[in-house]
């Protein structure tokens, strides 16, 4: 009996990232880094974990450790894996990126100023795009990107930049 091809050409469409999660020590001191400094809004919080929503349909999780190594309920009784192996243990720094408009940049950098968030990168790409870096309360790497930063062709010296940066 044959496999099937799977191929880029028959994968069915995505309809694009609902949600991220970062993993983080101290979740009220996290918490109040996305609400206070990012502005964004909680909908719900636990004793393990937080979910803000960005978007329609896009929401990021800050998930405890703890909360990363045990098994979730779900309200209608399903059981969801932990979503960090033993071996990993959710540890380690994460990256996200925000979209955010040209002509708002300038205002985050003030804002991550009055908040004393030290902006460690500020990057203009080839396509002009341009990023904010700088790191949450555990480390994680997060960066405001203006449009442009990943459309073609432009986005081969980013991907290159990148690929240095994970050593491969």
């Amino acid at each position: 009996m044959e496999e099937p091809n799977h191929t880029l050409e028959s994968a069915p469409k995505l309809n694009g990232l609902v949600e991220t999660a970062l993993f983080v020590e101290n979740l009220p001191q996290a918490s109040d880094f996305y609400e206070q400094v990012l502005g964004l809004s909680k909908i719900t919080d636990s004793d393990r974990g937080c979910v803000f929503r960005l978007a329609d349909q896009r929401y990021l999780l800050l998930v405890t450790h703890e909360g990363a190594r045990t098994p979730n309920e779900t309200p209608s009784g399903s059981i969801l894996p932990p979503c960090a192996l033993p071996q990993h243990d959710g540890r380690g720094p994460g990256h996200i990126a925000f979209g955010v408009s040209s002509a708002v940049l300038d205002s985050w950098r003030a804002r991550l100023e009055k908040h004393h968030v030290e902006i460690l990168s500020e990057v203009t790409w080839e396509s002009g795009a341009r990023s904010l870096y700088f790191r949450d309360p555990d480390g994680h790497m997060i960066e405001l990107a203006t449009p442009g930063i990943w459309e073609a062709p432009r986005s081969d010296a980013r991907c290159e930049t990148l690929l240095k940066q994970l050593g491969a």
